[in-house]
Formats: structure tokens, C-alpha cells, sequence
């Protein structure tokens, strides 16, 4: 998009958007989290920036043929909406303020390919940007990637003994998941040079798991975005449990230092022996606690049950839980408080994740040789051997996983596989 000079925009038009008061920081590690100084406002088109765009559509790379490539789906140009959605009487925009320190304005939404002048008459054309000032204007890109479907799950080249791949080089679009393939094709080639098995994220362990196990296993037909809609386990993919689930493997590989893995250790410790004083603590339902539960606008208690089970009732805080049990034996951190009403309220529907994720792992364990013949086997679909053949799946859960094949290809897969250990073991 382009970025316009802050001066030139009447911000008493437009809506603004405030900042979290409370942030929420990406590390566990940090302490202080920012706070929220910037504001970003909203804009939005009309029925001239849509004729604007219309009358000059022929000078866009993207419609006269001048670019090939597929753009992304989840960021797609202006124009790329005009012409998608020609219904719409208007679009919005974010106007975001590229910094503290700096008059430029970055325009969300607005990606366009057009002429310059092209660009700052659909711009003028939007209530609050009548006199804006273009500082950079917007620009189109075409870039080439690699067939990701060429990648085993460590991002090593299937052909290409000791090259990984990694970033939108792999067919991803958006700078976390460039970031995190980098992280683990990094890990893996430092692995691969000390001797040692390529470290692979499960499904169920990450997004960014899910991420290179859908690229390599499904391929892209457009830059691929990683999104939770994608993973089947994203309840327990969570911002909140994030440390809990992966600072042991960073640990184990050599990513996290002493300090931070006693600071882990301390939360971890925290969470554990809270939950286990919840499990035990038991509420009877005496005249005086309900007397106290119904003042606190809960209904009464007809039975006995834990605090934990107390806190199950979806109105029901921890906070509401300790004036019952008394506070922990050490202040608890928030994020451990979080994490325990997060992990109690949903237990039933965590529970049958798990369960989802023990069968998962099942089919991942059982692997499938590398120098795999994929021609004797004779009763699976044409288009699933064709697939086999050229991703090569590592295991059975990547490979039932696989576009276009379906779960009787994966059947004849297991009996062939069992019949040929029967046979190796004769």
C-alpha cells in the first residue's frame, strides 16, 4: 500500500480505532508490556473510488497481462476487490501510523499495481483524504517460489541431499511464517551438519507444525497464509499455553537458556500444584457457603464439589473460587491464572482433542520406508499412487493427509506395509 503524510489527512472524518488498554505480549518473557501510545482510524471508499479504479483497470499489471502469478488470497490489491466484488458500495481501509517518530501513514487495504496519478485520484476520492499527500505510493510484486510438494517436513529437498529451503521461498505468504520456517529449516540443517534425526513439529504440537506439514504434504496453489481455521487442534493451539507445550522441545534442542527455563519452570510449577489444590479443596453445600455463593449471584450448591469443579460454571472466575479456598501459597502469575480457568472450563473439550491427537500420533508413528515401491501396490486409486509418488510420505499420517487420496488408499497402505513386515520377520 501506499504511505501518505500524516498532515494531509483530516482524522476528525474518520473512526477511530484505540489500542488494547491491556497488551498482551508475544513472549512469556516479557515482564513490562508496552503500552499502547498510537491510534489507527478508519476509512472508507465510495461509488467514485470505484469508478476511478473501473475507468482505469487496463493499467493494471494484474488485468493486461503483465503479471502472471497468483496473488495472495488474504491480502489481495484495491483493484483485485472492485473487480471480485463489484456489489460492494464501499470497502474500508486502515489508516495506521507507521511510528511514533514519523509523519508517514501506511494505508491498509488499499494495494494497488495502477499509475501514480492513477493512485492519488481513487485516494482523494475518500472522505478524510480529499487533500492527501502521497509520500510512497503502492507498488505490485511478482515472486517465484519452489513447489513445496519438492520438501520433506524438515524443509530438506527431497532431491537435493543438504539444501533446505525456507521463508516464502516455500510457497507461504506473511512474515511470521517466513520467520518460523526459517527457525526450523535452521535447526535442521545445524542438525543435519552435527549427525543427528531432523526435528519435526507435530500437528498437535504447534502452528508451526500445522504450517510446514500442510505446505509439504498438500502443496499451494496461492501463498499460502497460516490461519487457526487450518488446524484441526487449534483449541489446544493456544496463545496461552504456548511455553507449556513447546519450551521443553527448545530446552531439549538447545533454544532456551537457564534463565528462562527456570522462569518456565517456576509457572509451570505454579499451574501444577494450583490445580492439584483446586482437585482436592472440596465446597460443601453447608447454609454458610451458600449463603456466600448466593450473594455472589451464583446458584446455590446441592452437592459437594471440588473447586475445580466450582470453577467449571461458565459465570465462575478463579478469583470467585479462592474467597471459597483461600488465596495460593504463593502469588500466582496472571498468565498462570489464565491458563488454569482456560484448561478447567474446557477440559471436556480438551479431553477429546487429546484423544484426537493419541490417534493422530498412532498413524505418525508408523512409518513408511524411504525406497518405497509405490508401483506394487496395485489396488489403490491412480491419482493416490500418482500423489505417493511424488511427495514420498514419511509415515501413514502424512500420507492420509494427502489431497485426493481417501481412506481406502490408506487402508491398502496399512495391509501392504503389515505384510511386508509379516514377511521381513518369516
Amino acid at each position: 500500500p501506499s504511505r501518505v503524510n500524516r498532515r494531509s489527512v483530516d482524522f476528525s472524518v474518520l473512526e477511530k480505532q484505540d489500542g488494547d488498554e491491556t497488551t498482551t505480549p508475544f513472549s512469556f518473557d516479557t515482564d513490562t508490556p508496552p503500552v499502547n501510545k498510537a491510534a489507527c482510524y478508519i476509512a472508507y471508499t465510495n461509488d467514485e473510488t470505484k469508478k476511478v479504479i473501473l475507468d482505469n483497470i487496463q493499467y493494471s499489471p494484474l488485468y493486461s497481462g503483465k503479471i502472471h502469478g497468483v496473488g495472495p488470497r488474504y491480502c489481495p490489491s484495491f483493484e483485485d476487490k472492485i473487480m471480485h466484488f463489484p456489489d460492494k458500495k464501499r470497502h474500508q481501509l486502515f489508516v495506521e501510523p507507521c511510528g511514533l517518530d514519523t509523519e508517514e501513514l501506511y494505508l491498509q487495504g488499499m494495494s494497488s499495481s495502477l499509475p501514480e496519478a492513477v493512485q492519488l485520484k481513487f485516494l482523494r476520492t475518500i472522505k478524510g483524504l480529499e487533500h492527501v499527500e502521497v509520500m510512497r505510493t503502492a507498488y505490485a510484486i511478482e515472486y517465484d517460489c519452489v513447489d513445496p510438494l519438492a520438501l520433506k517436513p524438515s524443509l530438506e529437498f527431497l532431491d537435493l541431499d543438504g539444501l533446505f529451503g525456507a521463508g516464502q521461498f516455500n510457497g507461504s505468504s506473511g512474515y511470521e511464517e517466513a520467520a518460523a520456517q526459517g527457525l526450523i529449516a535452521g535447526i535442521n540443517a545445524a542438525r543435519k551438519a552435527q549427525g543427528k534425526e531432523p526435528f519435526i513439529l507435530d500437528r498437535a504440537s504447534s502452528y508451526i507444525g500445522t504450517l510446514i506439514d500442510d505446505l509439504v504434504t498438500k502443496g499451494c496453489s496461492d501463498p499460502y497464509r497460516m490461519m487457526t481455521s487450518r488446524s484441526e487442534y487449534r483449541l489446544l493451539l493456544r496463545q496461552d499455553n504456548a511455553d507449556m507445550r513447546l519450551t521443553e522441545i527448545g530446552r531439549q534442542i538447545g533454544l532456551v537458556d537457564d534463565e528462562r527455563y527456570q522462569a518456565f519452570q517456576i509457572r509451570k510449577n505454579q499451574f501444577d500444584n494450583e490445580l492439584k489444590r483446586l482437585e482436592t479443596i472440596k465446597l460443601k453445600p453447608v447454609a454458610e457457603t451458600n449463603e456466600k455463593v448466593s450473594a455472589m449471584g451464583f446458584k446455590p450448591l446441592t452437592d459437594a464439589v471440588t473447586a475445580k469443579e466450582f470453577m467449571r460454571r461458565p459465570e465462575v472466575t478463579y478469583q470467585d473460587a479462592v474467597r471459597f479456598i483461600g488465596p495460593a501459597a504463593e502469588d500466582l502469575d496472571s498468565k498462570v491464572i489464565e491458563l488454569l480457568e482456560t484448561e478447567i472450563k474446557y477440559e471436556g473439550y480438551i479431553k477429546k482433542a487429546l484423544d484426537q491427537v493419541a490417534k493422530m500420533k498412532r498413524m505418525e508413528e508408523k512409518r513408511i520406508p524411504q525406497n518405497m515401491d509405490w508401483d506394487a501396490l496395485d489396488s489403490i486409486a491412480t491419482e493416490a499412487r500418482q500423489k505417493f509418488k511424488k511427495i514420498n510420505p514419511e509415515t501413514i499420517g502424512q500420507a492420509s493427509r494427502i489431497s485426493g487420496v481417501n481412506p481406502a488408499d490408506i487402508s491398502i497402505l496399512m495391509v501392504y506395509l503389515e505384510g511386508k513386515r509379516g514377511a521381513k520377520k518369516k
